[in-house]
């Protein structure tokens, strides 16, 4: 069965889960990324709607649309998560959510056109070029004929970028050789190769595009170039700040300066039928 090759070290990664269960809530620009996330999807997800999200890690969107939708179902290849999402469902009385362990490259266990939406919104962080093409490939599979598919992924120039003036710790260490090496000429992270992977948005829509999406759009959802100013902003300056956020967000011009983006897709199958 295919399975993600660097499994162990996803797993090394993530632990317990519980670092994971706060991610959004660690600074003020850290939760940008989910902000902007939910937003994005808000959009395209419905009453009448039933949603697969792949890299569900421990439920964090899935509390928050659930009841927004007909059907959510999370999948993640780590345990701990999916035990930490489980335990929220019985505590939260969830009869329309469901979540198991499960691998982004290989999602045999669901039927070709079977969600109106797919969200893919951890596992490109993790997968080198070759693996992103099969998870593409089956979300593509899984996806309704004009249904949506998200994909989340790291940005390697807004990350760099971002790392080079993030504060004076980093500032002392990037750029570097090594840094270029790894993010620049190979698309991973150089503190912990093999366990991120970067990006870039042309990237990601040429391989959507193969594999028969169409892009909506494709948008930033946090700037590491602003995270250390930002999170030592008074609350009445980063309410001003939230402004200039929204901007960036909106117009794809930024987009490859963010440290995460979004690429919205609709199955091209729609102008088939």
């Amino acid at each position: 069965m295919t399975m993600a090759s660097n499994r162990e070290k996803i797993y090394a990664q993530y632990g317990d889960g519980i670092k994971e269960d706060s991610r959004a809530l660690w600074t003020r620009t850290s939760g940008l990324e989910f902000h902007y996330t939910k937003k994005a999807l808000d959009e395209f997800i419905t009453k009448d709607s039933k949603v697969l999200e792949i890299g569900c890690a421990t439920g964090y969107y899935a509390m928050y649309f659930a009841d927004k939708c007909k059907e959510y179902t999370g999948i993640d290849l780590t345990p701990s998560h999916i035990e930490i999402f489980n335990k929220k469902i019985t505590e939260n009385r969830l009869e329309n959510v469901s979540c198991e362990v499960g691998d982004a490259v290989n999602l045999d266990k669901f039927d070709d056109a079977s969600f109106d939406t797919v969200c893919c919104l951890g596992p490109m962080y993790h997968l080198p070029p070759e693996e992103r093409e099969l998870v593409f490939a089956e979300c593509k599979r899984v996806c309704k004929p004009g249904g949506i598919a998200a994909f989340a992924y790291i940005n390697k120039v807004g990350a760099y970028a971002g790392a080079c003036i993030y504060n004076e710790e980093y500032r002392e260490i990037y750029p570097n050789e090594k840094a270029n090496e790894y993010i620049l000429r190979q698309g991973t992270d150089d503190l912990k190769p093999g366990v991120f992977y970067f990006t870039m948005p042309e990237e990601m829509e040429a391989a959507a595009v193969r594999h028969g999406f169409v892009k909506i759009r494709n948008t930033g959802t946090n700037f590491y170039v602003t995270m250390s100013v930002a999170d030592s902003m008074s609350d009445e300056k980063f309410e001003l700040f939230m402004e200039l956020a929204d901007e960036m967000v909106k117009y794809e011009s930024c987009t490859g300066m963010s440290n995460h983006a979004l690429l919205i897709c609709r199955n091209e199958e729609y102008n088939q039928i």
